[in-house]
């Protein structure tokens, strides 16, 4: 914290009698700059920035409320400390000093054990002030950089038990990067609409983009004579692939249980549970029917089939752009949120770029 001494306090003053008696009273103590006007305080204010300012209301030019006025118009300058110093007594003088921003009053003729208390109350106020706008500043870094490690661990997290599906399913890994980054695109595209603006906020879609890989971590529950099959499942073994999405999502209730804040996982397992419902409820696991689906999962539901489709497999070719666009844009009312599709159509090319990028076509 700053030193008493090394305090600079500003009189500004238009009577050498009034500023001599000023200066001796507190020139002991304190680093003290004198201006006879206005103008000339405000010379010496854009020099240094003072702590307090004495600042005279009767002067020749400039009276004292205007220039008060004007420090206080000035961010830089709006916090410094203005005691007023005048002969004049009545209540509206000192009413007006308080309204433009002054912290006293001060009438003539000085009595020194005044001025010494008084500058002395209001410079301590002031470097607490200070202190505590500092301390502030340090513990705000402070909770950014810890909130900057939770993400990172949060990030960690994820991509670990991602891997985990990827492991079990090489296909999987591609399928995890290139959906994340759809529903990312389908996020910011959705959220030009009105009916989105507020809705997918910077956090939100984050944490879409986030969970996103985790959408089908209940494949690891999925035998691998299901899960690896070089061909089309059977009624029965489809019926246990649809259980991923119930599989995934008590997996991830049960690690959320782990964390005090469990915020970040929500999502994933709003994501799990829902990516596979259909607008018209259709879908599975609970059958939800239109806005009844969480978001999240409406937006996946679009990034999955796309993917699914357009996706080269070992018992099947990839399906060209064009027709997948086709593919979704059929599935409209039925299989997807038509605002969904609507958006997809404005963005299919970014979502070709990401296919090329990760090996789903050739170009």
């Amino acid at each position: 914290m700053k030193k008493y001494i090394e305090c600079k306090v500003l009189i500004v003053d238009d009577t050498e009698a009034d500023i001599d008696i000023l200066v001796e009273a507190l020139g002991d103590e304190y680093d003290i700059s004198v201006a006879m006007d206005g103008e000339s305080a405000f010379e010496n204010i854009d020099e240094e920035v003072p702590d307090i300012i004495l600042l005279d209301i009767m002067m020749s030019g400039m009276d004292g409320y205007e220039v008060c006025s004007r420090i206080k118009e000035n961010k830089i300058t709006a916090k410094i400390p203005i005691i007023f110093l005048t002969a004049m007594t009545d209540i509206n003088s000192k009413a007006k000093a308080f309204e433009l921003g002054a912290v006293d009053y001060i009438t003539k003729p000085f009595e020194i054990l005044e001025i010494k208390a008084r500058v002395n109350t209001h410079l301590c106020l002031r470097l607490a002030q200070n202190e505590l706008l500092r301390q502030n500043e340090i513990l705000e870094e402070k909770v950014i950089e810890r909130t900057k490690k939770i993400s990172l661990i949060q990030e960690a997290i994820i991509e670990a038990m991602a891997c985990l599906a990827e492991y079990r399913d090489p296909e999987t890994g591609a399928h995890i990067k290139r959906t994340k980054n759809y529903v990312k695109i389908l996020c910011e595209e959705l959220r030009k609409k009105q009916n989105f603006k507020n809705i997918l906020n910077d956090n939100v879609i984050e944490s879409i983009y986030k969970s996103a890989p985790l959408h089908d971590i209940g494949k690891i529950g999925i035998r691998d004579d299901i899960l690896l099959k070089n061909g089309k499942l059977t009624d029965e073994e489809f019926n246990e692939m649809k259980k991923h999405t119930v599989l995934g999502y008590d997996f991830l209730v049960k690690v959320a249980e782990k964390f005090d804040d469990n915020s970040f996982l929500k999502c994933a397992i709003e994501l799990a549970r829902s990516h596979q419902e259909k607008w018209d409820g259709s879908g599975y696991p609970d059958g939800l029917i239109g806005k009844e689906i969480p978001l999240s999962g409406r937006i996946m539901a679009v990034a999955d089939v796309y993917d699914a489709f357009a996706s080269k497999r070992l018992y099947k070719s990839a399906f060209p752009h064009e027709k997948v666009v086709e593919i979704i844009v059929q599935g409209r009312l039925q299989h997807f949120d038509p605002e969904i599709v609507d958006a997809f159509i404005n963005v299919q090319e970014e979502f070709r770029k990401i296919a090329y990028k990760y090996n789903n076509f050739e170009e």
